[in-house]
C-alpha cells in the first residue's frame, strides 16, 4: 500500500466536501515525461538531465554509470565533442548553457582514476558473435553495446593499435595519449571483447569469412582515402592533402615550411591544421571555408563544423577565417601556387528546392600563398568491401545502418553523414541494439518519439542566476604542440554544474503542486508513484484551473484536454 499525504489545509465543510471534478474545466493535469533538449541533440544518446541528477545527490559514480550507459568513452568526448547538447541548453537563456562537456570529461577521468567498473556484465561463453570490422570511435562503441545486449564481439582492426582517428588525426593539445590509452583499454578489457589487430579487410580477412562466421558484421572502417581535388583542373605539383598531413605530424611531429598558408575546407581537420602551422612559424594562415561563423545572421545548419572552443582558441592564435567563401582559381608560377583567387559564396534556393551556394563575381580578391591545403573530407577505402561502395561511402537504408546486404551494418564516418566522434558513438549503440533484437527475433528499437521540452515550457522564475563554470585555459603564449590546452574543471564546479540543470521536463520533487492545489487534489507519496514522481492527480477534485502547471519549473505538468470527459480517479 501507497502511503499518500495531501494538503492538510483543508477543514471539514470546505473543499474535500466538494467534487469539484464534477465541473473541471476541458483540461485536467498531466505528468509528461519529456526529452530534455541537451538529450534530443546528441548524437551519441546521452541523456544528461539524467546523469546530472545523480550528480545533484552528490553520486559521481552512479551519475558516470548513467553516463557510460550510452557512451563509453566520456573521457574522450568530453575533449573532442563539439557538444550540441551546450547549444540546445534551455539555461542559455538564463544565464548561460551548462558546461556539459567539461562535466562529462571530469566524470570520464574520474572513473580512470579510480577504476570504476563498467555497468555491463560478461556474456555467456555461447553468446552470438558480432564481428566489427573497425576499432574506432563507432567500432568500439558497437562491441561495448553488443555487451550490454548480451552479445560477444570481434573486433578487426588495420592498424597496429586501436583508436582509428582519435589516435591517428586528432592533436595532443585536445586529446592527450595518456586519457586516449587509459580509456581505450579499459573498454577493450571487457570480458565478451575479442581485439584482432593489423587485420586488414581484403587482405588478411575478406567479408565473406566475416559473414560465414558471424551472425552480424558491423562495418565501421573509416575513410582513409582522399577525396580529389584541383581547381578547374590546376593542382599545385606540392599537393598535400589536410588529413594525411595530420597524420603525418601526429605520427612524426614535422610539418611542411610555409610562410604563408591557405587551408581551404570547414571542419575539425582544417582547424588542427590551421593552428598547428601557425603554431610552426608559419606568418600567416588562412582558412577559406564555405560556411559561415556562429551569429545572429548565421543560419544554425550554415555554420562552420568545429567544435564551438577551438574556433575560439584559433581566432586568439591569429588564424584569419574568410568564411562564406571558396577558392575560385590557383595562381601558379610554372606548377608552384603562388596565391588564390577567392570568391565569396552565398546560399540560395535553387530550381530543385534546395539550398545551393553560389559564387558572386565581383567579389574575387587575390591572397598571395606559399601553400594551399585541402581539407575537403575523405572517402571509404573500397578495397576488401565487396561493392558496396557507393559514390565514396557505404549508405545505410535506415537509422540503425543498415545495409541492404543481409545483416550488415555502416557504422560512423564511412557512412557519409557522419563527422563527429560522438555521432559514431551513437551508430554503434544503435546498430548494436537492432543486431540484438534481430538475434532474439524480435522488431527493431522504437524510436524514442518524447516531445521535446522547450524553454517557453519552463517556468525560470523558480531558478536562481549562477555562473557558468569555466575550465582552466592555457594563454596563446603557453600553448606548445603537446600540452593539453584546456584543463580539468574539477570536482567543486562539476558538483556546481550539476546544481544548474534546470531538469527539464522531469520531476524536481519541489512540492509546488501540491502547496499550490487550492482544491487539495494532488496527493504526495512517500514511494515513488509509476510515473517516477512523487505526486498523484485526484481528477475527483481537480476543477482544471492550471496553477499547478503553470508552476511547474520544469514543465514536468502539462494540461491536456479531458479524456472523455472523464471526471473520476487519479493520473
Amino acid at each position: 500500500m501507497v502511503s499518500m499525504t495531501r494538503g492538510a489545509y483543508a477543514k471539514p465543510g470546505t473543499s474535500l466536501d466538494f467534487k469539484t471534478g464534477n465541473w473541471r474545466s476541458t483540461e485536467m493535469p498531466a505528468h509528461i515525461h519529456a526529452k530534455a533538449p541537451c538529450h534530443a541533440a546528441c548524437p551519441a544518446g546521452e541523456d544528461q538531465q539524467a546523469w546530472f541528477a545523480k550528480l545533484q545527490e552528490g553520486h559521481a559514480e552512479a551519475a558516470w554509470a548513467e553516463l557510460v550507459r550510452a557512451n563509453p568513452l566520456p573521457a574522450i568526448t568530453g575533449r573532442v565533442c563539439p557538444h550540441p547538447c551546450e547549444g540546445a541548453c534551455n539555461r542559455a537563456a538564463l544565464d548561460g548553457a551548462l558546461a556539459i562537456h567539461n562535466v562529462e570529461r571530469w566524470l570520464g577521468d574520474e572513473a580512470i582514476r579510480n577504476g570504476w567498473d563498467y555497468p555491463v556484465a560478461a556474456p555467456r561463453a555461447n553468446a552470438p558473435e558480432v564481428g566489427i570490422v573497425g576499432a574506432g570511435p563507432a567500432g568500439i562503441s558497437a562491441a561495448y553495446h553488443c555487451l550490454r545486449h548480451g552479445l560477444r564481439a570481434t573486433i578487426y582492426e588495420a592498424s597496429p593499435e586501436a583508436g582509428g582517428l582519435l589516435r591517428a588525426a586528432i592533436p595532443q593539445t585536445r586529446l592527450p595519449r595518456a586519457p586516449l590509452d587509459a580509456e581505450l583499454s579499459r573498454v577493450l578489457a571487457l570480458p565478451g571483447i575479442t581485439l584482432n589487430l593489423r587485420t586488414r579487410l581484403g587482405r588478411d580477412v575478406s567479408l565473406e569469412e566475416l559473414r560465414h562466421n558471424h551472425p552480424a558484421v558491423l562495418l565501421a572502417p573509416g575513410c582513409q582515402a582522399s577525396t580529389a581535388w584541383s581547381v578547374d583542373g590546376a593542382v599545385p605539383a606540392d599537393l598535400r592533402e589536410g588529413l594525411h598531413m595530420l597524420k603525418d605530424f601526429v605520427d612524426h611531429g614535422a610539418l611542411p615550411e610555409a610562410e604563408r598558408v591557405v587551408v581551404h575546407g570547414g571542419g575539425n581537420t582544417a582547424m588542427d591544421l590551421c593552428r598547428l602551422l601557425k603554431r610552426s612559424g608559419s606568418k600567416q594562415v588562412t582558412l577559406i571555408t564555405a560556411s559561415g561563423l556562429p551569429g545572429p545572421d548565421t543560419d544554425p545548419s550554415d555554420e562552420i563544423n568545429v567544435v564551438p572552443r577551438e574556433l575560439e582558441e584559433a581566432l586568439e592564435e591569429g588564424i584569419e577565417i574568410i568564411d562564406h567563401a571558396t577558392i575560385n582559381r590557383l595562381i601558379m608560377k610554372g606548377s608552384r601556387v603562388t596565391g588564390v583567387e577567392i570568391m565569396s559564396l552565398r546560399k540560395l534556393p535553387g530550381r530543385d528546392g534546395r539550398s545551393h551556394r553560389i559564387g558572386f563575381e565581383g567579389t574575387e580578391r587575390v591572397v598571395a600563398v606559399d601553400m594551399v591545403i585541402p581539407c575537403i573530407g575523405e572517402r571509404v577505402e573500397p578495397q576488401g568491401l565487396s561493392g558496396l561502395v557507393e559514390r565514396g561511402y557505404l549508405r545505410p537504408s535506415d537509422r540503425f545502418g543498415r545495409l541492404n546486404e543481409g545483416e550488415l551494418f555502416a557504422l560512423g564516418d564511412a557512412r557519409g553523414d557522419r563527422g563527429t566522434v560522438a555521432a559514431a558513438i551513437g551508430d554503434g549503440a544503435l546498430a548494436a541494439s537492432a543486431v540484438a533484437r534481430h538475434l532474439a527475433g524480435e522488431a527493431d528499437p522504437v524510436v524514442d518519439d518524447r516531445p521535446e521540452m522547450p524553454n517557453a515550457g519552463l517556468n525560470l522564475t523558480y531558478y536562481d542566476h549562477l555562473p557558468r563554470a569555466e575550465a582552466p585555459k592555457l594563454s596563446v603564449e603557453e600553448r606548445t604542440f603537446d600540452t593539453e590546452i584546456e584543463g580539468d574543471i574539477g570536482r567543486v564546479a562539476a558538483m556546481a554544474e550539476a546544481e544548474r540543470c534546470l531538469s527539464c521536463g522531469n520531476c524536481l520533487a519541489c512540492d509546488n503542486c501540491w502547496t499550490f492545489c487550492p482544491d487539495n487534489a494532488v496527493i504526495k507519496t512517500v514511494e515513488l508513484a509509476l510515473d517516477g514522481s512523487h505526486y498523484l492527480f485526484d481528477l475527483d477534485y481537480c476543477k482544471g484551473c492550471g496553477l499547478c502547471a503553470h508552476e511547474c519549473p520544469t514543465g514536468f505538468i502539462q494540461m491536456l484536454p479531458n479524456a472523455n470527459g472523464a471526471t473520476e480517479g487519479a493520473v
